[in-house]
């Protein structure tokens, strides 16, 4: 387990940036944390060591925004997301396998079909209004 003290977006960024240089395909990142909270500047962070040159934005009302790069990235939205039939209608399942890394905000909805390795991490607001602690646990061991 890794616990972080985030001060700034600058601070999530540089984090993110190091968390990412340990993903590799078949990764499933699982985000928990209230609005605002930073899991898409996280993403962010992560796609730009991941090699994806593109505009990272929440994927709030596609669900799933596709970035490729040199894994396959998905950075799914699960905020909407309330029942079984909603999840299987968002092709969720055809997006896990070994050449894909998932980013996946409010997982919290859809906590019963993660993957067992999945990686979590959650953010909780500090003292301060950009203050955060974000804790990193899971996965195959690495975390």
């Amino acid at each position: 387990m890794i616990n972080f003290n985030s001060f700034s977006e600058a601070d999530t960024l540089n984090f993110a940036e190091e968390f990412a240089k340990e993903l590799h395909g078949g990764d499933v990142v699982a985000f928990k944390g209230g609005m605002g909270m930073g899991k898409t500047v996280f993403v962010r962070g992560c796609a730009q060591v991941l090699g994806i040159d593109c505009d990272v934005s929440s994927p709030t009302f596609s669900i799933v925004n596709d970035y490729g790069g040199k894994f396959n990235v998905y950075h799914f939205d699960m905020y909407r997301v309330e029942s079984w039939d909603s999840l299987y209608s968002t092709g969720f399942f055809d997006y896990l396998n070994e050449n894909s890394i998932l980013f996946i905000e409010w997982s919290e909805n859809i906590e019963n079909v993660l993957p067992e390795n999945t990686i979590t991490v959650e953010f909780l607001r500090g003292e301060k209004d950009n203050e955060r602690t974000i804790t990193v646990f899971g996965g195959d061991g690495r975390w």
